[in-house]
């Protein structure tokens, strides 16, 4: 396991992607209580540190599986799939227009899917902030 201690360093690259990232979350089926508790088993990781040019941020979502029984809870103790912050359902009416296609709010396996695939693209997002405030390349060369 890669030592993490390049994630310590982008705690305000965190905070300006969780804010560009708060209208995905609420596109999605997930409550921003529920983004909350993937984004604790999410870790982030650098592929290929030593080429700057081709590393990625990934998101390394092996521990999803840990926290799906207190999703499913939080689901159920919410109305409509949970409510967001700021006064937003989480979901809304995407949540409800998903679940009556049979594509949102169902089982465990759909939710994982749906929050690798959040997950993934909030790293994208994260490297691309990372990059654009000239941090990408002294990140890699920690890593490396």
């Amino acid at each position: 396991m890669r030592d993490p201690s390049w994630t310590d360093r982008i705690a305000a690259e965190r905070m300006s992607v969780d804010q560009q990232f708060n209208e995905y979350v609420e596109a999605s089926s997930f409550s921003s209580q529920q983004w909350g508790l993937v984004m604790t088993a999410v870790e982030f990781e650098i592929e290929n540190p030593e080429s700057p040019d081709e590393a990625r941020v990934v998101a390394n979502t092996s521990k999803l599986s840990s926290i799906m029984p207190e999703m499913d809870r939080i689901e159920q103790q919410s109305p409509m799939g949970g409510g967001g912050s700021g006064g937003s359902s989480g979901g809304g009416l995407f949540s409800g227009v998903k679940s009556a296609l049979g594509l949102g709010g169902g089982g465990s396996n759909e939710k994982m899917e749906e929050a690798t695939e959040l997950a993934q693209q909030y790293a994208e997002q994260l490297q691309e902030e990372l990059e654009s405030k000239g941090r990408w390349e002294s990140l890699c060369k920690m890593e490396a």
